[in-house]
């Protein structure tokens, strides 16, 4: 009889280990998933910069040092994103993805109030349609960021409660880290820019 109670508390015991350990696996891949979704429109967004640089090259002759800083940051986030995409979650991945997506931000931010001093180019409908993808796109990663952002911490709260944590320190599931915006105070002024 005795034989028989250790051998369910045994058996208990493996198959409690084994939810836990597959309920740490399934938010793992819900958080990957989530950083898939950033990666999907962080790529279409980079795919807008060259285009909207190359519709304004024509009235921004005097602007070339502002054109080639965007597409300079444009560089070095794409960089940043693919070093993230290998490694969801990783905190100096995710860091050095949030540090160039601050930057880009920035650029980005200086051209726009570089259009500003330009009448022709605010007006010109290839510009303002960039700029409308552009804008949507930005909502796009907002939203897919604070999707990541929740999934990321059901995932470190799961593996950090106890006995959750036992486990994941057994398998290896390491912390997951934030996508957090690093931009300065000056980066984090939203450019006035009015389409009159």
């Amino acid at each position: 009889m005795e034989g028989w109670i250790a051998l369910a508390v045994v058996v208990a015991i493996i198959v409690w280990a084994i939810a836990i350990y597959n309920g740490l696996v399934a938010l793992r891949n819900r958080y990957k998933n989530s950083y898939a979704q950033i990666d999907v429109q962080l790529k279409r967004r980079y795919d807008l910069i060259p285009n909207l640089v190359e519709a304004a090259k024509g009235y921004l002759t005097h602007e070339r040092e502002t054109l080639e800083k965007v597409i300079a940051a444009r560089g070095a986030a794409m960089g940043a994103a693919q070093k993230a995409a290998a490694a969801p979650g990783d905190a100096a991945a995710m860091q050095g993805l949030a540090q160039a997506e601050g930057q880009l931000g920035g650029a980005l931010g200086r051209l726009m109030a570089v259009f500003e001093a330009y009448p022709d180019l605010k007006a010109n409908q290839n510009i303002l349609q960039v700029q409308e993808e552009l804008t949507s796109t930005e909502n796009k990663i907002a939203f897919a960021r604070q999707a990541y952002n929740d999934t990321v911490m059901e995932y470190n709260t799961q593996r950090e409660i106890f006995p959750n944590t036992i486990f994941a320190g057994m398998f290896g599931f390491l912390a997951a880290t934030l996508l957090e915006a690093t931009e300065s105070a000056e980066e984090r002024k939203a450019p006035k820019v009015s389409f009159k």
